[in-house]
């Protein structure tokens, strides 16, 4: 059986928390506005993983475009 609470402070202490939740409430924004995002992903103008927040920006985006970046020979986004 899997251990949700481990994962979840194995998530908070990675880090990974804080940034689900901006992703979280970037999808919310969108859906208050009444946009429909069926089919696409919500995009951040700046990735979170370069310190990019909802405040930089987000667009929606086709979910292949979104998760598909040029990467690094260590395989980290470029």
């Amino acid at each position: 059986m899997r251990d949700y609470k481990q994962d979840y402070k194995l998530q908070k202490a990675r880090g990974e928390h804080e940034n689900r939740m901006e992703r979280q409430r970037a999808r919310r924004k969108l859906d208050a506005k009444g946009i429909d995002r069926t089919g696409k992903d919500v995009a951040h103008v700046k990735a979170l993983s370069k310190g990019g927040s909802n405040a930089t920006g987000i667009r929606l985006e086709s979910p292949s475009k979104n998760r598909s970046f040029k990467r690094t020979s260590t395989g980290a986004m470029k």
